[in-house]
């Protein structure tokens, strides 16, 4: 990761200590809901990962941690992380407001090994998390670092194949626009609002963003030592996409008149089988 990776980040950074003010009273986030109880995890998470009860988690780039504290309702022991110092101090409230049992930090992915001597059970990310990212290489060995020897990761996030079509609010086809293939350079987007409010008033001008290909996670995975035990493609998306059509149970779809099929979300667990041949056990630092 290179100087102005870092720099890119800082600027993200910023970007989410804004958006954390913004989100906390969003009608997206709907948190008054949330403290009056139930969690926010969607039913193939709940599947997926299987009873957490008394185990340890993990969960990286956490925001203000409403899937952390979702976990600990469910009896898993979680640790929330993100790097926005405004999003851990409002889920560090939520914790000690809800009286649930889970901590947080403040650390950018790739500096967890360091600030974090804990293993866990499982470690869980989860929606549009990985293209905050500058270097893979790096976060598969973060996450295999912190795996006890037969734990695993779980991720859900928005299909490389998605980020590549035309997005703008007047978009009514669609149109390939964006690279599928890794590059160092992140892509530049001005900042309109949040997408939790597109309206609200944001300082920081600029979002980064850095493409990452389907072969790009998988292998990354794989070389950090994990064993991929499934790689679920699903068709549809959990949040708003002009291209795409809101059906009854609350999901994004591609409109019934488009001609074929692309995958839109994916989830993926893999298994720490423990190898020691890592690249890093460090983490990659």
């Amino acid at each position: 990761m290179n100087e102005n990776s870092n720099e890119h980040m800082a600027a993200n950074r910023a970007l989410w200590d804004e958006w954390t003010t913004i989100h906390e009273t969003s009608e997206f986030y709907d948190l008054e809901s949330f403290k009056a109880g139930g969690v926010r995890l969607r039913d193939y998470e709940l599947d997926e990962v299987g009873d957490v009860t008394g185990k340890s988690l993990l969960h990286l780039q956490c925001h203000f941690g409403i899937d952390t504290l979702s976990w600990a309702r469910l009896g898993a022991r979680p640790t929330g992380v993100d790097y926005s110092e405004r999003a851990i101090a409002l889920a560090t409230s939520l914790a000690s407001e809800l009286a649930l049992d889970a901590r947080f930090i403040q650390s950018n992915v790739y500096d967890l090994p360091r600030v974090l001597d804990d293993r866990f059970e499982v470690v869980y990310t989860s929606r549009g998390v990985i293209g905050w990212l500058p270097d893979l290489a790096r976060w598969a060995d973060v996450i295999a670092h912190f795996l006890v020897p037969g734990g695993f990761f779980y991720i859900t996030e928005g299909h490389p194949m998605l980020w590549v079509f035309d997005d703008a609010e007047d978009v009514t086809e669609l149109e390939i626009k964006y690279p599928y293939f890794p590059r160092p350079e992140p892509l530049a987007f001005p900042t309109q609002g949040s997408y939790a409010d597109p309206s609200a008033h944001v300082e920081q001008p600029v979002e980064y963003s850095w493409v990452h290909s389907m072969g790009e996670i998988v292998s990354a995975l794989a070389a950090a030592g994990l064993r991929i035990d499934f790689l679920h493609e699903l068709p549809f998306v959990e949040w708003p996409v002009p291209f795409l059509e809101q059906r009854d149970d609350g999901r994004w779809w591609l409109p019934d008149d488009v001609q074929g099929e692309v995958p839109l979300f994916f989830s993926l667990k893999a298994t720490n089988v423990g190898r020691r041949d890592r690249r890093d056990d460090r983490g990659g630092g």
